[in-house]
């Protein structure tokens, strides 16, 4: 596995992460847990972010990481 798809899996277990936590604040009734699963989500929205920038820089400083863009040309053969 390259670095690009590496990058990508971790944001991809980021977002799932961050989407958890944002369905456990609406789901509890307990307004510190909310708060604090609520602080967790913006946390890891702030990483997904962060890791958003890397991997488009990655895959602008060489192309062979841009994960999507081959994933593409494998389906279409």
């Amino acid at each position: 596995m390259t670095i690009g798809q590496n990058m990508h899996q971790s944001l991809a277990s980021l977002e799932g992460e961050y989407a958890n936590m944002k369905s456990y604040a609406l789901q509890t009734q307990d307004k510190q847990a909310k708060q604090m699963f609520s602080q967790y989500a913006q946390q890891l929205e702030s990483m997904c972010q962060g890791m958003k920038g890397r991997c488009n820089y990655i895959e602008q400083q060489e192309p062979q990481y841009q994960v999507f863009k081959q994933a593409q040309q494998q389906q279409k053969q």
